[in-house]
């Protein structure tokens, strides 16, 4: 596949030095601007803070971009939701059209397995949608089936976990908390879900990697990082959130790839934007573990 990659990111993959992908759906969707572009750039910061080298992705003008400079994420904050959403289904349409587009987990996923990073640092993944478990993320699917570690903060709390949890580990994609038995429930410490799988160090995890991938060929690895205490929401409040959510989504006929957009609206509003708080410090927790690991991997 080509791409436009950045002189920094390409020379960091030359070399064999840690390089973690970001998403840039983040960008133009999560928060408005200038708090969106904000959020961005320390994100990009803790990742060169960790010691590894960061790789924003997007398509723009049909050309998928590994790394962005300065214009572009200007482009993706300022353009906000008039900017197109591409999930990895989506991708090949806005390249043969030289469309602009956001790439959200499975998007970025595909695009940076391709171009040979290894981590990637999101917030939350997709999943299971509640009350309809016919609705399913393509995150999930295009995880398994590539040589990437998500690191976030488990999934959207707005799925149904449990049973996300469960496909997770039918597509063969090991769910493993970072110091951490259970998993977390994105704006929530804990889900009560029980993990199989836990490691304590980044030097473990990027183990894990390893085997994973030179010794057996295997695809995706989901590192659950738990959302830092002291922006913790307890679960019991997150979840009068998004019963409200629910509830408007289905007044309004809100369904399908809008639901989960709306609900995110619904909820950091219903909030006063404790919820939107949470995130930012969540996404920028999983940078920092994301570079961690990638600088452990790499001397490995």
């Amino acid at each position: 596949m080509s791409a436009v990659v950045t002189d920094e990111v390409a020379a960091a993959l030359a070399n064999g030095q840690p390089v973690v992908a970001l998403e840039s759906t983040i960008i133009a969707h999560g928060l408005p601007y200038p708090d969106n572009l904000e959020l961005a750039r320390a994100l990009e910061d803790d990742v060169r803070a960790g010691g590894a080298v960061p790789a924003t992705i997007a398509v723009i003008d049909g050309h998928a971009r590994i790394g962005l400079d300065a214009a572009a994420l200007e482009r993706l904050a300022t353009g906000g939701a008039a900017v197109a959403k591409a999930g990895a289904g989506d991708l090949a349409v806005h390249l043969a059209a030289g469309g602009t587009a956001a790439t959200t987990v499975s998007g970025t996923s595909l695009l940076a397995a391709h171009a040979g990073i290894r981590l990637f640092a999101t917030g939350g993944i997709g999943g299971v949608h509640r009350g309809d478990d016919g609705d399913v993320s393509n995150d999930l699917e295009t995880v398994a089936r590539l040589p990437i570690c998500v690191v976030s903060a488990g999934a959207k709390a707005i799925l149904d976990l449990p049973r996300t949890l469960e496909l997770l580990e039918t597509l063969g994609v090991p769910v493993i908390g970072y110091r951490t038995g259970e998993l977390p429930a994105f704006w929530s410490r804990s889900s009560g879900l029980v993990l199989e799988h836990r490691v304590d160090s980044a030097g473990v995890a990027a183990r894990v990697l390893r085997a994973r991938w030179d010794q057996l060929g295997q695809g995706g690895v989901l590192l659950c990082n738990p959302v830092p205490e002291a922006a913790e929401v307890p679960r019991e409040r997150a979840e009068v959130w998004i019963a409200g959510g629910l509830a408007a989504a289905a007044d309004g006929g809100v369904g399908g790839k809008a639901l989960t957009p709306f609900l995110l609206a619904h909820i950091a509003r219903a909030s006063g934007g404790e919820a939107v708080a949470a995130n930012v410090v969540l996404a920028r927790a999983n940078a920092r573990l994301a570079a961690e690991v990638a600088v452990a991997y790499a001397v490995q």
